[in-house]
């Protein structure tokens, strides 16, 4: 299993969605950080555990770019995506079922276009 932490891999202080809006962006994490885990996940036919705890806070902004915009930008299959990821958090269980309805609605958003 491939593992990563945004507040280890990334920052303890998550920002907005995109880079001109601050630093830490969902954008910035998605494409430096969660994306290239997620190829490498799919490469070796492994899960990808992401850690959602430590941080100082997850905005909706930040979670909806990084996790939406591997369906909306990056053209990951949805299916593909639903099989590899493995979203933890002990701190707040909510954040998991946001990302799930994120991805979901990138998905049914890019499949009514």
């Amino acid at each position: 299993m491939i593992t990563v932490s945004i507040a280890k891999d990334f920052s303890r202080i998550p920002g907005a969605r995109f880079p001109q809006e601050g630093d830490h962006s969902g954008q910035e994490f998605r494409t430096k950080v969660l994306l290239p885990k997620l190829r490498e996940a799919i490469a070796k036919k492994e899960k990808l555990c992401v850690i959602l705890d430590g941080t100082a806070g997850l905005g909706t902004s930040f979670l909806e770019e990084a996790f939406g915009g591997l369906i909306r930008e990056d053209k990951i299959p949805y299916e593909e995506l639903q099989s590899i990821i493995e979203l933890v958090s002990e701190e707040d269980e909510d954040y998991i079922e946001e990302i799930n309805q994120y991805i979901k609605d990138a998905y049914k958003q890019k499949n009514n276009h």
